[in-house]
């Protein structure tokens, strides 16, 4: 007997209004099991995979890859024989209280009490694991923007090689593709794994050009929806950069002595597997000037008229990726060693590029890094995380002369240098706080032997 039930977009976290759809993983007509992941959708905060909370077969999709779709918005209609094993009675978009902690911590005993439908249902909101049967994409070294857009009203065509398999590419290059006019069949990929790239893409286009005769006048564009990650970063730049009034210092720093601590710590035992960067001792030099500036990592509370001192500092890492500009942070921060906190900082730098940070990742943090010296800028005016009331840029480290005072002589010297750039909320800083914290960053980095005092 036919029993067709909808499965609609659920909150995947912190009371997101839409998410745009990555990628299928199933067809009209294909069998699913209960659990099965059905579709990775995007939010502006991560991708999750949805696994599906009902076992039969596919009747309809009601949304094509790339296009965004509103949270209780129908996903995907399945006939199902039988009911669902995952809490078919409770829906997950009816239960708006789960958050990612509470989803995470139920998907776990989930397994183990199949009777307890609020329990399962946390493994449909997409915090559980991510299914074994579905081998991991490749992705790109090089990071990019997604291309031109998609029909909203239908289901853009799946490209079939000469084999009869689907080529295997990331959905940013298949909207490329798609925007650009290229079938993905007829490339030859080059890209990691045997993945069709953005370059395979670009030169399909070029030789295709070497053979057709263009006006001279004509001109091309590309237009790239802002979804996702990209959009909520945009609108709370905009947000921030007009809601709180920023004040930006800059101070440059001799950081020879922490160039050579790296290298003694790198060359430790204990710190043998780890990889230990400059930018380590940077936070480490911040977290050691907020306990002289605690205001620094606090937020302004708007409606109570209040300003949020908080006590656990949340150490947000600003990250470029191909879906854009995300702010990951490190919980507890504060309360890491050195080793710890460079194992947290690659962890999340590696998350980040993934695309694999979750929910939990982006939100609740307290104050900002932004390594800008890794694309060799020296600085920078950087525009605070909302909800922020500080963010540190630092620029490339370079070796420079420098005076160096011996004494009472003076003598130049090649030293490495950097320049830190501070952007604070001044309703919450005033300028002497402001100055403080970044001369206290600054005078470990130029003195890390101050860090014991």
């Amino acid at each position: 007997m036919s029993n067709p039930q909808d499965f609609r977009l659920p909150d995947v976290g912190e009371g997101l209004t839409e998410a745009d759809i990555v990628r299928w993983s199933v067809q009209p007509g294909d069998l699913v099991a209960v659990n099965q992941t059905l579709v990775e959708v995007e939010t502006a905060k991560a991708a999750v995979d949805l696994p599906s909370p009902y076992a039969g077969r596919v009747i309809t999709l009601h949304a094509a890859e790339g296009d965004t779709i509103e949270v209780g918005a129908p996903l995907i209609t399945i006939d199902s024989d039988q009911p669902s094993r995952a809490g078919a009675e409770h829906h997950p978009v009816d239960d708006p209280d789960i958050d990612a902690d509470d989803a995470t911590s139920d998907a776990d005993d989930a397994s183990e009490q199949a009777s307890d439908d609020s329990e399962q249902a946390a493994l449909l909101v997409g915090y559980g694991p991510r299914q074994p049967a579905r081998a991991p994409r490749a992705r790109e070294a090089t990071a990019g923007s997604a291309g031109g857009p998609s029909d909203a009203n239908t289901a853009a065509p799946t490209a079939v090689a000469a084999n009869g398999t689907r080529p295997a590419a990331k959905p940013p290059v298949r909207k490329l593709a798609k925007d650009l006019g290229v079938d993905l069949a007829t490339i030859s990929p080059t890209g990691p794994y045997g993945t069709v790239s953005r370059d395979d893409v670009h030169r399909a286009v070029a030789s295709a050009d070497a053979h057709t005769v263009t006006e001279p006048a004509q001109e091309s564009e590309t237009r790239i929806p802002i979804r996702g990650i990209r959009k909520h970063t945009a609108e709370a730049m905009v947000s921030s950069a007009f809601t709180a009034p920023h004040v930006t210092e800059f101070v440059t720093v001799d950081i020879t002595e922490t160039m050579r601590l790296r290298e003694t710590v790198s060359a430790r035992r204990d710190f043998q597997d780890i990889r230990v960067t400059p930018l380590v001792f940077v936070a480490r030099a911040l977290l050691l000037a907020l306990r002289n500036t605690p205001e620094a990592n606090a937020s302004w509370d708007e409606h109570a008229r209040e300003i949020v001192l908080k006590h656990y500092v949340n150490l947000g890492i600003a990250a470029a990726t191909d879906r854009g500009l995300t702010v990951p942070n490190i919980k507890n921060a504060d309360r890491l060693s050195l080793r710890d906190l460079a194992n947290a900082i690659t962890e999340l730098a590696s998350n980040a590029r993934a695309g694999s940070s979750t929910p939990a990742d982006m939100t609740h943090g307290t104050i900002t890094i932004s390594n800008v010296g890794v694309f060799g800028v020296d600085s920078g005016t950087p525009i605070l995380n909302p909800g922020e009331a500080a963010i540190l840029a630092v620029g490339a480290i370079r070796r420079m002369p420098w005076v160096v005072q011996v004494g009472e002589s003076e003598r130049i010297e090649p030293r490495w240098v950097t320049q830190l750039s501070l952007s604070f909320d001044h309703r919450i800083i005033d300028g002497q706080q402001g100055s403080q914290l970044l001369a206290d960053t600054a005078a470990v980095l130029h003195d890390p032997s101050l860090a014991i005092l």
